[in-house]
């Protein structure tokens, strides 16, 4: 059971990003499994237990990023991250996109949400397509979501939006790609086990834009591709 991240947790975190070398974490390995890797773990295990039994409709499974970084992609940065996430998302196959749930934690912040890590401009493509042919749904989650102060709406945006069917639709046409993200500095709740009920509680609120986003694989390409 999830008992909750600890101060000592933060103090790995903070330790990595500022020794991010292979003799520093081999030093601290055992605090990096006990304190995050295994915390985290038990996170994931309960919030997705929880979540796929109210929802055995929905093909999710869920993962702990690694800590390793890509080593074609470090880019002049350490072997490590300084931040572990876990994700609940359906199986992907070669060349699919869909939205995940998330929950991510760094030395100073913490992070949940819904959305894309990077979407596709097909999808995106394909997003504004539906809603261009149907705007009521969109619309109604849209002002759904306006009604709460937990998620806002971010992402990149057009240097040039796409032109929306409403004013209420705009920002959505905006975005490259988005997320419904809540995020804020250390607090209580990432130490204990109330964590889990927020979480599950937020993936709950997001499930309807989760099940809008998912179903785009499925439609047309709209560039006639």
């Amino acid at each position: 059971m999830f008992q909750g991240f600890s101060g000592a947790t933060v103090d790995f975190l903070w330790g990595i990003r500022f020794n991010n070398e292979r003799g520093w974490f081999e030093a601290h390995k055992e605090e990096y499994r006990a304190h995050l890797l295994e915390p985290m773990k038990a996170l994931s295990g309960e919030v997705y237990e929880r979540f796929s039994q109210a929802h055995k409709d929905l093909p999710l499974i869920c993962k702990v990023s690694r800590i390793y970084r890509d080593a074609r992609r470090l880019f002049g940065r350490g072997p490590y991250k300084d931040h572990l996430w876990m994700s609940l998302h359906r199986p992907h196959e070669a060349g699919s996109f869909a939205p995940v749930f998330w929950f991510e934690l760094t030395p100073d912040s913490w992070s949940c949400g819904m959305g894309f890590w990077q979407a596709p401009p097909l999808t995106m493509a394909k997003f504004r397509a539906r809603m261009d042919r149907d705007p009521g749904p969109m619309e109604t989650l849209t002002r759904r979501l306006a009604r709460q102060d937990r998620f806002v709406l971010e992402g990149p945006e057009y240097k040039r939006p796409k032109a929306a069917p409403s004013p209420l639709l705009a920002p959505w046409y905006a975005k490259k790609s988005f997320s419904l993200c809540q995020e804020g500095e250390h607090c209580d709740l990432l130490w204990s086990h109330d964590l889990v009920d927020a979480l599950v509680e937020g993936y709950e609120f997001l499930l309807p834009y989760y099940q809008y986003m998912e179903l785009l694989e499925g439609d047309p390409d709209p560039r006639g591709e």
